[in-house]
């Protein structure tokens, strides 16, 4: 199973390299990070790393065997006990189940690491994978969402001390 591993400074170059090769399989179900995105990539990592250390979010990648990003597990916005959850897997390692347990994963890490009390998240009405990985890592629909001018469902998932024990 790939290591749920917090972003660090050296990861920059494997992530890169997963967003690039991923970027239009993402872009089928979420809005394209865009050009700018890639060209400024460096400075963005580094002000992530810096949100990060501040506390304002948590970011984590799932890497493989060969210390390859297989994924993105993301916790931001982070204020008032609760985050947004944010995710993304790589088309070669899609439908493998590695969704499901990293948003479980992340959810256990949320209650103890980080004392988090509720987790939100948003998907589009056509991103049915995803959807289906946040109701399968016992998230709730709260209602309806609009998504880079798409329809969507907002969800939310308590968490409770059962969930640190993972």
């Amino acid at each position: 199973m790939p290591e749920l591993q917090r972003l660090r400074a050296d990861h920059a170059p494997a992530l890169l390299a997963f967003e690039l090769e991923n970027r239009d399989y993402f872009a089928a179900s979420v809005p394209d990070r865009g050009d700018d995105y890639f060209a400024q990539f460096d400075a963005r990592h580094a002000a992530l790393l810096a949100d990060q250390a501040a506390g304002l979010d948590h970011f984590h990648l799932l890497v493989g065997a060969d210390g390859e990003v297989l994924g993105r597990v993301n916790l931001v916005d982070v204020a008032d006990g609760s985050a947004e959850l944010g995710f993304r897997i790589a088309k070669s390692a899609a439908r493998q189940g590695l969704a499901t347990s990293a948003v479980r994963r992340i959810c256990a890490l949320a209650a103890g690491e980080y004392g988090l009390t509720s987790l939100r998240a948003r998907a589009t009405l056509d991103n049915a994978g995803s959807r289906a990985v946040l109701v399968r890592a016992g998230f709730v629909p709260t209602g309806e969402v609009t998504l880079s001018g798409q329809p969507g469902t907002s969800y939310v998932r308590k968490l409770a001390a059962a969930d640190a024990a993972g």
